[in-house]
């Protein structure tokens, strides 16, 4: 390791210690992308739509932690806090002000897991397309 001089004190002492990869840590509630095991959208985790998935996945790492995105209302989280504490795994709030997350809720270890699907399977709706009449059969009452 390059002995540190005065240049990068200073440089430390202005913009902060140096972090691998920021963008991904903002983007993942402060823990990167390698370590996720399941991760749900705010949408999500208001609609309360990843609990039974979060569970098992849960029961497959129990070693975990949940990172609650501080940013949206807390009561959305106590479904999720509930379980938490019925399986043991510690939860926390991660607010930054600065960074914006599409993400709610993350299920992340302290080593990497390097799981290739970390997300909850959107719900395929099974509406059958509805025949469009062409404007002129509509205009013609047909």
């Amino acid at each position: 390791m390059a002995k540190k001089d005065v240049d990068d004190y200073l440089q430390e002492g202005i913009y902060g210690a140096k972090e691998i990869n920021p963008d991904e840590k903002r983007k993942y509630l402060g823990t990167f992308r390698e370590r996720v095991v399941l991760a749900l959208t705010k949408s999500q985790v208001r609609g309360e739509k990843g609990l039974a998935e979060m569970e098992n996945v849960m029961r497959q790492f129990p070693h975990t932690t949940v990172l609650m995105n501080g940013n949206m209302s807390l009561r959305f989280f106590k479904p999720y806090r509930e379980l938490a504490n019925k399986h043991h795994i510690t939860y926390t709030y991660v607010s930054n002000r600065e960074a914006e997350s599409d993400y709610g809720l993350i299920l992340a270890t302290k080593t990497a897991v390097d799981k290739e699907d970390i997300l909850l399977a959107e719900e395929i709706q099974t509406e059958e397309p509805s025949e469009k009449k062409d404007w002129w059969k509509k205009f013609l009452g047909l």
